[in-house]
């Protein structure tokens, strides 16, 4: 994809370009709020057109976290816009969030995504081939739900081990008030015998809510255990000599493979701490230079996110950060379509 062109559409409405309401607020009314995500969506979409991407040959609408939640939301969508002529795929980076319990049972996210589906009306807007056969219509906000029922060439690039997940999905302040996985969360050598078992568990469940898509013949897949949440935006983790691998392939190469139909590519790795090409990247706070743990087996690990890394629907970035987006493209012939969240 290095000669294509590439659009980066900026993260703006918290709810990965679906939502569509306006909301009241105040004793009298008065104050209103307006969620225009997805009518933000098509004149993008529609502004790409006019300006070429109506002849492209091929595109890819990819994103990464809440931008990678997006791009699997709309993909059928972007794939019906563009001309039929026009060989429309898709990439999820680090979108695909669980609706699992945390280690309290309780489902934190389920709940996170449900006050954002409502605030923003978000239902209308998700693919009612979904929606019809859920008993909660709203589930359809998660891949795990919505992803089954895509047509369009889909392929999911996440961390087994996904450190945004880990911090507030399997393990949220609000089921660890006390802070016992403090250690952990800094560094996974550090994890009680316990907690390897609970991550190992996470582990699984992400496989087996997988399971629905890796049986898509279209659809491709890269599931390395590494620690760290998005992999497609950095030359280190895209493509570099030491560019986490699965099977012997860069993240890359097997999403080339994919895309260009020279092979298929449902990579999934061993668990943890068997792979020792992952860049792990944690986000919790830094701490002391005295205070670090020793790293755990493959790369030294980091701290926070990099700039530029996108969050998840809902949440604010770092007024000190890019925020993501999902974004489309155009090569000369070609187009790349990224939304960022």
């Amino acid at each position: 994809f290095y000669n294509w062109n590439r659009v980066k559409l900026r993260y703006c409405d918290g709810a990965s370009f679906a939502g569509d309401s306006e909301f009241h607020h105040g004793v009298s009314l008065t104050i209103k709020l307006y969620f225009r995500g997805q009518r933000i969506w098509r004149a993008i979409v529609a502004d790409l057109l006019s300006k070429g991407m109506s002849k492209a040959k091929k595109a890819l609408l990819s994103g990464c976290s809440a931008g990678g939640l997006s791009a699997i939301l709309h993909c059928d969508d972007f794939a019906s816009l563009v001309p039929e002529t026009t060989t429309a795929k898709c990439l999820s980076d680090g979108g695909f969030f669980l609706d699992a319990r945390d280690i309290a049972g309780n489902y934190t996210m389920r709940s996170f995504f449900q006050g954002v589906v409502m605030l923003q009306e978000v239902t209308q807007n998700l693919a009612k081939n979904c929606t019809m056969f859920q008993h909660f219509p709203s589930q359809c906000f998660f891949p795990q739900y919505a992803s089954a029922y895509i047509q369009t060439p889909l392929f999911i690039l996440n961390a087994a081990y996904d450190v945004y997940q880990f911090n507030h999905i399997l393990v949220p302040p609000s089921a660890d008030p006390l802070g016992h996985w403090g250690k952990c969360k800094l560094n996974p050598a550090l994890c009680t015998s316990d907690e390897i078992l609970t991550l190992q568990g996470f582990r699984l469940d992400m496989l087996m809510a997988l399971g629905s898509f890796l049986g898509l013949r279209n659809g491709g897949a890269f599931i390395n255990s590494c620690f760290t949440h998005c992999q497609s935006e950095l030359q280190d983790t895209w493509f570099a000599l030491d560019s986490p691998r699965l099977q012997n392939k860069t993240i890359a190469e097997a999403v080339g493979d994919w895309y260009f139909e020279r092979g298929t590519i449902k990579a999934t790795d061993c668990a943890y701490p068997c792979d020792h090409t992952c860049h792990n990247v944690l986000e919790t706070p830094t701490v002391a230079s005295h205070e670090r743990p020793p790293p755990a087996p493959g790369r030294p690990w980091s701290r926070g996110l990099p700039p530029g890394r996108p969050r998840v629907p809902g949440v604010p970035s770092s007024p000190k950060r890019t925020p993501p987006a999902t974004e489309p493209v155009l090569p000369s012939r070609q187009a790349e379509v990224k939304p960022e969240m």
